[in-house]
């Protein structure tokens, strides 16, 4: 197979899809530095604050996480969720409890110590993000919501 071509842009739409590709990228690099920063302060390691991100993400959707569904997100072994919930429950930032539909089935559940300790953390960089999306009408928003999940999808691999 031959090795892809870099991609030259040539047009005034190709430097504005440049433009955004950069953005994005230079988002990204943002968020990587964010999450070190957070790892840093919460002494975690990046699976860790990646289920706790998630947990904290699905409860304000209302929905309950299986262990089964954290090894999913995080791409990890049962052995190694286990392992994980192990340490996150031992610091106090998970709990496991009985499923609300299923009897046989455990959830995990945040704790109101990972709220507060992720809240501390992240707060004032979520009420940042808020003001600079504030600047925008709903239907930029609407745009950008689409573009960022079309790139999302562009990311994984089929």
């Amino acid at each position: 197979m031959a090795e892809p071509q870099p991609w030259i842009p040539r047009t005034r739409r190709d430097r504005v899809v440049l433009t955004a590709l950069e953005a994005v990228r230079a988002f990204s690099d943002s968020l990587d530095r964010m999450y070190a920063a957070l790892r840093g302060d919460m002494d975690m390691n990046t699976t860790d604050l990646a289920a706790l991100r998630m947990l904290i993400i699905r409860e304000q959707h209302g929905e309950v996480v299986k262990p089964n569904d954290l090894a999913s997100h995080l791409a990890i072994s049962t052995a190694s969720t286990t392992k994980l919930l192990d340490r996150l429950t031992a610091a106090g930032y998970l709990v496991r409890k009985p499923h609300p539909h299923d009897r046989r089935a455990r959830i995990v559940a945040l704790t109101d110590e990972a709220r507060e300790t992720f809240q501390r953390h992240f707060g004032e960089r979520l009420t940042r993000m808020r003001a600079a999306a504030e600047a925008y009408s709903e239907d930029e928003l609407s745009t950008i919501v689409r573009f960022l999940g079309d790139i999302e999808r562009a990311m994984i691999p089929d």
